[in-house]
């Protein structure tokens, strides 16, 4: 299984929001941090403002910033909201199924416990219980020095 780059940019702005807290950054020193696209950042900063994740700050000095505490971000919410689609196999969707052996093969029910167990294990963690302070010292400290190469 692998992540959509939706999701996946979620989560990135997230922890650099996580480690920046109290902070208002633009989408732009996200980008420059991770070196990806900042076309993509808005419409993920977008579905984390539509979630309440993040607070939209309009203006000269505007920016994004963290909306909830981190402990309330729970991260199997986050990526069920910024996946477009946990739909593993075509047969999870009733409306679009064709798979002419969905009644005997077996394999859906045990996809579908596999995703449950996944996303109940993201469910165990919060933005906050991964932000110790060491761990906002180093993500912060690894921005800076990807962003002092990228330029």
């Amino acid at each position: 299984m692998q992540l959509s780059l939706h999701a996946d940019y979620s989560l990135r702005v997230l922890l650099y929001l996580g480690s920046h807290p109290n902070e208002t950054v633009t989408t732009r020193t996200i980008s420059l941090a991770y070196g990806i696209s900042k076309h993509h950042l808005v419409r993920v900063v977008q579905t984390l403002a539509e979630a309440g994740y993040v607070a939209l700050l309009p203006g000269r000095n505007g920016g994004i910033r963290l909306a909830m505490d981190p402990e309330e971000i729970r991260i199997g919410d986050v990526v069920r909201r910024a996946e477009p689609n946990l739909t593993l196999l075509e047969c999870f969707d009733p409306a679009t199924n064709t798979c002419p052996i969905i009644s005997v093969c077996g394999l859906k029910g045990v996809l579908h416990v596999a995703l449950r167990a996944f996303l109940a294990e993201l469910d165990k963690h919060t933005l906050g219980s991964l932000m110790t302070a060491q761990r906002q010292r180093k993500l912060s400290a690894a921005f800076v020095e990807f962003t002092g190469r990228a330029k």
